[in-house]
């Protein structure tokens, strides 16, 4: 039998460890979980001997001391998303397989974008403003509609994918910016490839880029200023991607609509006029926040540990070595 350490708090493990997961740590591992208090020191022991490391936002960096003299666990096995800050990409070379439960959380945030595009275009928090304000029927504006329109998205990665599935019912004509994204694997996901500009010419505009400094002020003031009327911008990636200062200006004059889950800085600093504007969508970056979605996070990579151990198989959530530079 494996061993399996999981290195994450209790309460940690509440979250990101449903049911199934716990099932298959039991039956198929001969598990050790930590206690509270999770230290660099405490997670390097526990991950000494092990087979199989278990981790989740709040563990600490693993050292690449833990590996060595040929020791250290086999597989690290992230219940959460990016590994960037977790472990360094040396220990990848070394031939430690790294999965992330990222393709899980993609699909939560791409309902998050579904959820805000609809929401805007319909001018729900408009009517919402109306009717608690004593309003009734508006004669000042009117929703619009997602089907069939050109929907713009800025990077091909797992949140993107998940959207442009989710879109597929509604005939939406995709286009994605992606300098790394190929025409056969566009056509794959059943969307086109375009330039920058023609992707934010679109009505609606999702962002979905690492932070990177390449992405950093990807979306420029003069990309906004270029923008039509009544676009609708939503930004799940990283707060630099975009000019926020620009976008927010657009917005409060009445000309784009957008939803916001990630700022820069974060937590935001926001005047009246922003925290009372309904064309402006605000949440505290929960895009990937789902209940169903954390308490699945630990099951989804240890499935994928289990297809590697048994058959040599790459998963979803395997970390690629050689795709390490443009990984969120």
């Amino acid at each position: 039998m494996s061993t399996l350490a999981v290195a994450m708090t209790p309460e940690r493990a509440a979250d990101v460890c449903g049911p199934d997961a716990r099932r298959l740590i039991e039956t198929r591992y001969e598990a050790t979980w930590a206690g509270d208090g999770l230290t660099p020191e405490s997670v390097a022991a526990l991950a000494a001997d092990c087979d199989v490391l278990l981790t989740s936002w709040g563990t600490p960096h693993l050292d690449a001391s833990i590996w060595a003299g040929g020791r250290g666990p086999k597989v690290v096995a992230h219940a959460a998303g990016s590994v960037k800050k977790l472990i360094d990409r040396k220990v990848l070379d070394q031939g430690v397989a790294v999965f992330s439960a990222g393709g899980r959380i993609a699909w939560s945030v791409g309902e998050y974008c579904l959820a805000a595009m609809l929401t805007l275009a319909r001018r729900l928090p408009r009517f919402d403003a109306a009717v608690r304000g004593g309003g009734w029927k508006q004669t000042g504006f009117r929703g619009g509609e997602l089907a069939g329109r050109p929907v713009g998205i800025l990077g091909a990665s797992s949140t993107a994918r998940a959207l442009i599935t989710l879109l597929a019912p509604f005939g939406c004509d995709v286009v994605v910016y992606d300098p790394y994204l190929s025409e056969e694997r566009a056509a794959a996901l059943g969307v086109r490839t375009a330039g920058l500009d023609e992707t934010l010419s679109c009505p609606f505009v999702s962002l979905h880029v690492p932070d990177l400094p390449e992405t950093r002020g990807l979306v420029s003031r003069a990309h906004i200023e270029r923008m039509a009327d009544r676009t609708i911008v939503v930004n799940s990636s990283r707060g630099p991607t975009v000019d926020q200062a620009a976008l927010l200006e657009h917005v409060l004059a009445g000309r784009l609509l957008a939803a916001l889950d990630v700022f820069d800085p974060e937590p935001p600093v926001l005047d009246a006029a922003a925290l009372s504007c309904p064309d402006l969508l605000l949440s505290p970056h929960i895009a990937g926040d789902t209940a169903e979605g954390h308490l699945a996070l630990a099951g989804y990579v240890l499935a994928d540990v289990a297809d590697w151990l048994d058959k040599g198989v790459r998963g979803p959530g395997y970390v690629d070595p050689a795709a390490w530079p443009t990984a969120a």
